[in-house]
């Protein structure tokens, strides 16, 4: 049984105030195809879902000179250290469950390898899934944090992706009950 619907998470002011710097409409789209590809591998959705909505609470915006600069966010960001850490205490605090909250939040610090030096992570299916989803919706440039959604289509996404998950869940429960 799910303790928190992204529903809850989504329209929580903290989340909405961090997606709304990272991109809404990639948030929701990383989340979409992290549920596709939970259900290839065999990942929990739920977790999948919302380590994917969140994987990006710990943007901080790179300007110069009132321009974004993609270069210097290359060069400069730890987005993925600063999310987990985000992600992590806002879970705990609408009520999910511990262990959950933090399978997520290292999903989240493990979806990019753009701040950590050299070398191959090994990661496990969940923060395998998380990734790959965030890779289908990138754009050069970081375009993708720049897409436009209305508030009512995001929540509408949101609400449908609650359900997928919720469908998943009881089918997985009573596969495992009969």
């Amino acid at each position: 049984m799910r303790n928190v619907s992204l529903e809850q998470i989504f329209t929580h002011p903290i989340t909405q105030k961090y997606l709304k710097r990272s991109g809404i409409a990639h948030a929701i789209a990383v989340a979409e195809y992290a549920f596709v590809y939970a259900e290839k591998l065999g990942v929990d959705p739920d977790l999948a879902t919302k380590a994917a909505l969140l994987h990006d609470v710990g943007h901080y915006t790179w300007y110069r000179n009132g321009e974004w600069d993609y270069d210097l966010y290359k060069e400069n960001d730890i987005h993925a250290i600063k999310g987990a850490s985000r992600a992590h205490k806002l879970l705990i605090r609408v009520g999910e469950e511990r262990h959950a909250a933090k399978e997520i939040a290292v999903a989240i610090l493990l979806h990019t390898d753009s701040y950590l030096p050299g070398g191959e992570l090994k990661l496990n299916p969940l923060q395998k899934v998380v990734h790959m989803a965030d890779e289908a919706d990138e754009e050069a440039g970081g375009k993708h944090h720049y897409k436009e959604i209305e508030d009512h289509r995001a929540l509408e996404r949101i609400c449908a992706l609650d359900q997928l998950v919720e469908k998943e869940e009881k089918s997985h429960t009573s596969a495992h009950i009969g």
